[in-house]
């Protein structure tokens, strides 16, 4: 059986609790309090028992505090996938999304998401969903822009003529109100 971890020797169990009364994260505060545990004497299976994790558990949180400290005991966001798209081909992304697309080589009068996921795969042989594609897209700061629609008879002087207008100037309300004399 192989010998416990030792702790880093510039905190102790006091200057542990006192972080973690101090501390938003209550993950972080646990698990202080459970490494407090061991600095003040108390055993790894004590220290688990406090966390209600198991033993492997603490010996990673031992790993984690003696290599960044208290902050090593937050809960990171995990890293999610990495990106389909390399920056050379977002570039060319955006490149093309500039230009907009050529009829005559595209096929298309404008890009929509599903047009420029097969363009992606003609040019990249990338496969990207319409999802992710979108998520892409918005990330490089495009939105997505329709023209409002206009019917083809309409008459812009009735339009003028609809509008209400505010009158010239308000009228100012009198200090004091006609039931105030009674």
């Amino acid at each position: 059986m192989g010998s416990a971890i030792s702790l880093r020797s510039d905190f102790d169990g006091d200057g542990l609790r006192l972080l973690a009364r101090h501390t938003k994260d209550a993950g972080q505060a646990r698990r202080l309090l459970a490494l407090a545990s061991i600095y003040d004497g108390g055993s790894r299976s004590d220290a688990a028992r406090l966390g209600s994790v198991t033993l492997q558990i603490v010996r990673d949180w031992v790993m984690r505090f003696n290599v960044h400290g208290p902050a090593g005991l937050i809960n990171g966001k995990a890293p999610g996938p990495q990106s389909r798209l390399s920056d050379p081909q977002r570039a060319a992304l955006a490149q093309a999304i500039e230009r907009g697309p050529r009829p005559y080589l595209d096929g298309v009068v404008r890009w929509r998401l599903c047009d420029l996921a097969q363009w992606l795969w003609e040019e990249f042989r990338i496969s990207v969903s319409e999802q992710t594609l979108s998520r892409e897209v918005r990330a490089m700061g495009y939105r997505k822009l329709a023209a409002r629609p206009k019917h083809h008879a309409q008459d812009p002087q009735a339009i003028e003529e609809f509008k209400k207008t505010s009158p010239p100037q308000w009228r100012k309300l009198p200090t004091e109100s006609p039931r105030a004399n009674e």
